[in-house]
């Protein structure tokens, strides 16, 4: 998979974007990567295959050991295609897609607990930084700019209040078919909320440098729209030396 860059001829940014569950990063850096002609990298979309995994094999998502054997010996990769949605990307967990199954329920309330380990981070780490180094990438995830790419020229922090953030997960799971609740969605958050801001290894936080954005009254264009100014200031300062 190959980093495409913007037709301006301007130095190809790398853009990080972090942030809690629900807060739509996914939706605006696919956006946002089409709209840069850039590509889009989902690490949370990592992750969870990796989870998918665990939970196909029975695995205890707790087990530090456990879980690190399973990374090395896991093939992850992503395939960028085109849509009118945006940048889509394809997630090919051992070479077969599992796309839809990644954002089963099942998977989400795992998650969390595999990407705390110390041992799967370091992994992840590396594969997702050999995606970024070239440039010409919007990235998204929980430690983007504080661990994967903390040189990126362009740092977000995307967050939004917990209610809108729960809902948010809500609708998207059931416009996917899935039977849940919204209490049910609200625990889920709650729980990968505390989980990703406690854990002893790259905690959820904002980069001292990012720019913090609260999408919680913003539609996703207006979103898009304010990163798209960062990004434009950047490449006029490149331009400019």
């Amino acid at each position: 998979m190959s980093n495409s860059r913007s037709g301006t001829g301007r130095r190809p940014l790398i853009v990080g974007i972090d942030g809690p569950a629900g807060a739509g990063k996914s939706t605006v850096a696919r956006k946002l990567a089409a709209e840069l002609g850039y590509l889009y990298v989902d690490t949370g979309a990592m992750y969870r295959a990796l989870t998918l995994k665990a939970l196909r094999e029975g695995l205890d998502v707790r087990d530090p050991t456990e879980m690190e054997r399973l990374a090395s010996r896991t093939t992850i990769a992503l395939h960028q295609e085109r849509s009118s949605e945006g940048a889509d990307v394809r997630v090919l967990l051992d070479g077969r897609e599992v796309g839809r199954e990644i954002r089963n329920p099942s998977v989400g309330a795992a998650v969390s607990y595999v990407s705390e380990h110390a041992g799967v981070r370091r992994i992840m780490v590396d594969k997702q930084r050999s995606l970024a180094e070239s440039g010409g990438v919007v990235i998204e995830g929980r430690d983007i700019c504080t661990r994967v790419v903390p040189n990126a020229d362009v740092k977000v922090f995307l967050t939004a209040a917990f209610e809108e953030r729960a809902r948010r997960r809500f609708r998207e799971l059931r416009e996917k078919g899935y039977d849940v609740t919204l209490e049910a969605v609200e625990d889920e958050v709650r729980k990968r909320d505390e989980i990703d801001s406690t854990r002893a290894v790259d905690p959820l936080r904002p980069a001292p440098d990012s720019v913090i954005i609260d999408s919680t009254a913003m539609s996703v264009g207006e979103v898009v729209d304010e990163i798209m100014k960062l990004c434009r200031g950047k490449q006029e300062c490149f331009t400019a030396r």
